[in-house]
């Protein structure tokens, strides 16, 4: 009988590689892979879904989070998430000293930070999602202050994806 889960946190700044990442760690581990951007706020919702993270999908007995509908710009329904579940939170937000802390009191913590150049984030991104391009700017800014905020923590893994 498994006694304790396995939390993965991915992070790193937008456009880096976190969600190929960790796409293909779920998929090669059979671990469920929860995205930030399945629940950030809206576009200025990058430190309130931190905190989700913590409140939400660590949550030791009913974790889960409130889906955003970007179509809608507006809160949707709630998913929930298996408490007994080995998982890998990936997104902007997703390790801070609080996730980490939530993460260690469900079971044993990996933690990941991806980085790449900011020219090769920007073109991934905008790659991936055109509407963004108006949105860039800000959200970077949020990732900075995010980032500023934050008492930095020493991820296990360092990547260059």
């Amino acid at each position: 009988m498994k006694t304790s889960r396995t939390i993965i946190l991915v992070d790193g700044p937008s456009g880096s590689g976190k969600t190929t990442f960790a796409n293909q760690l779920g998929e090669e581990c059979g671990i469920r892979v929860v995205h930030l951007d399945d629940f950030y706020p809206g576009w200025s919702g990058l430190k309130e879904a931190a905190h989700m993270v913590v409140e939400d999908v660590l949550h030791p007995t009913s974790p889960g989070y409130t889906r955003w509908d970007w179509v809608k710009d507006e809160p949707a329904e709630w998913v929930a998430l298996d408490p007994n579940a080995d998982l890998i939170v990936e997104g902007v937000g997703a390790l801070t000293q609080a996730s980490v802390a939530a993460a260690k009191r469900l079971g044993e913590v990996l933690t990941v930070r991806i980085t790449a150049p900011y020219e090769q984030r920007k073109r991934r991104a905008l790659e991936r999602d055109p509407g963004y391009a108006e949105f860039w700017d800000m959200w970077a800014a949020q990732e900075r202050e995010l980032y500023a905020s934050e008492v930095p923590v020493q991820p296990d893994l360092v990547m260059q994806w």
